[in-house]
């Protein structure tokens, strides 16, 4: 859905926010076909910036992106003989700088992509405002899901709350055109250059306040040309995505997902390339795409609920599992200290948040491990979870994360029953049987056999010895036993227990990392 379109302009500023391309891009199109000179902006907002820690993988990600961005434009404009186009970039509050440039700039409209995060959304309309003050029009464009907010209800006019209707009717409703790219190159001639004095480069990051991160020792790809290469890579591999998907030692997920947060890719582009290969035409027709798609749909059923339930930030979907009483005071504190730190004693969850922790990406089958374990073995409110993820994750975004957690914990929409409950070890024996992934990422079990790795505290004393592992001292003893942590979940839920619950689930949706 977008606001009217605009009677033609003059001059035109284009504001990039998670949008972070050229090609296939709603507001920088629109632009381009309504005004003669088009101007963009990119904002690293202060408002945002300010209360991250120094050290940050996202922003390190943002910036590089920024940088590749502003590139393509100039390429892009120049191909069309235009030069001297560059992207304007500035440091402050975004609710301040993007009226004053776009009065410096003379611009009568200001084009934008929709952002329904509450904050963005807050922040937009204080924008809007300062920019109504000056005479300066505002123009809204869909381009961050395929459907928004309204856009598919049940027969009875309402949201849906449970997935697998939702994507029945995702599936029935969406056409070709709904993945048509947005022409970017037709009129890029009305590209214009700006005044040094606006253009001032892209800053680093020491000029914005940040430290380098290990982002480039990881090997993380930013900007399109980087999500380009995932792609191709995972259409290689996209017809065993079905399985392959659920294994965390193997080259099984797309890694898009940080790609899709800051739009340096266009999610019409990812569905294009997951129906192509759905096609009757497609040899062979590939299962694997078809369960891609299905991650994607989630992607938007979680954006529709934020947009619906934006209680779901600060609280349950599921107003009745408000009443749980959650474990609470020092105890709880230490015991999710050592959830974040990785020493729990549960092998796969310790391996799951080591790689978080070194690397800021989680894979997704972990994602729910370590969710299960945090919320129903030690009994923790899945918001403190749902903050550390925000806080470390590169990927985070709001709607995924939120309704990954109250899937977990059983309090959201179509979420896990509680009475399904993770079993760690079991999770572990079935998804890295030989303890590849453990390996990888707790290093001091490295030496165990792949039969006693997933629950060290089981193994005999001499594979121990021979391991050289001494439990409590190189790796932790377990916090909980999980068989009486599940006694307590079942009466800890026993508040919201009620004949009338079911579970209609697509199980795998959870966080679509």
């Amino acid at each position: 859905m977008h606001t009217p379109d605009p009677t033609p302009l003059t001059r035109a500023l284009v504001w990039f926010r998670r949008d972070l391309r050229v090609e296939d891009h709603a507001a920088l199109s629109r632009a381009l076909t309504h005004a003669c000179e088009v101007l963009c902006v990119f904002v690293f907002d202060r408002a945002i910036l300010d209360s991250l820690p120094r050290c940050d993988r996202r922003l390190e990600f943002i910036r590089d992106s920024v940088a590749e961005l502003d590139e393509r434009l100039h390429a892009l404009a120049a191909s069309h003989g235009t030069t001297g186009v560059r992207l304007i970039v500035r440091h402050g509050q975004a609710v301040d700088e993007v009226p004053r440039l776009a009065q410096q700039l003379q611009a009568q409209a200001v084009f934008v992509n929709h952002d329904d995060d509450p904050d963005a959304l807050t922040r937009d309309a204080a924008v809007r405002t300062a920019l109504s003050r000056l005479h300066i029009a505002w123009y809204s464009s869909k381009d961050h899901v395929v459907f928004e907010r309204s856009e598919l209800l049940t027969g009875a006019g309402k949201p849906y709350s449970v997935f697998t209707p939702y994507k029945n009717a995702w599936l029935k409703q969406w056409q070709p055109k709904d993945v048509q790219p947005f022409d970017t190159l037709q009129n890029a001639h009305r590209l214009s250059a700006v005044d040094a004095e606006f253009a001032r480069g892209v800053p680093t990051l020491a000029e914005l306040g940040f430290e380098a991160t290990n982002l480039r020792e990881l090997n993380i790809l930013t900007g399109t040309s980087g999500a380009r290469q995932l792609l191709a890579n995972f259409q290689t591999r996209m017809a065993r995505y079905e399985d392959a998907r659920n294994f965390p030692a193997i080259k099984g997920p797309s890694y898009l997902s940080v790609h899709l947060r800051f739009g340096t890719i266009s999610i019409r582009e990812l569905v294009r390339a997951a129906t192509e290969s759905q096609s009757p035409s497609a040899t062979p027709r590939s299962r694997g795409a078809e369960v891609w798609l299905s991650e994607l749909i989630w992607r938007d059923f979680y954006h529709q609920v934020l947009h619906h339930h934006p209680h779901v930030v600060k609280a349950s979907f599921k107003p009745q599992y408000d009443a749980i009483e959650w474990e609470q005071g020092p105890q709880a504190e230490a015991a999710f200290a050592l959830w974040c730190q990785g020493q729990t004693g549960y092998p796969l969850v310790d391996a799951a948040m080591a790689q978080l922790n070194q690397t800021g990406y989680m894979h997704n089958r972990l994602r729910m491990v370590a969710a299960s374990f945090l919320v129903k073995d030690l009994g923790i409110d899945w918001r403190w979870g749902e903050r550390y993820f925000a806080q470390t994750l590169i990927d985070f975004d709001l709607a995924a994360n939120n309704g990954g957690w109250q899937w977990a914990a059983s309090t959201g929409c179509d979420a896990q029953p509680y009475f399904r409950i993770f079993n760690p070890v079991s999770q572990s024996e079935k998804f890295d049987a030989a303890g590849q992934f453990i390996r990888r990422y707790v290093p001091a079990l490295a030496g165990l056999p792949d039969a006693q790795i997933h629950a060290p505290w089981q193994a005999k004393p001499l594979a121990l010895q021979a391991a050289g592992v001494q439990l409590g001292t190189h790796y932790p003893q377990p916090m909980v036993q999980h068989d009486e942590a599940r006694a307590r979940t079942l009466a800890r839920y026993g508040v919201v227990k009620s004949a009338g619950e079911a579970f209609v689930s697509g199980a795998k949706g959870a966080f679509s990392g």
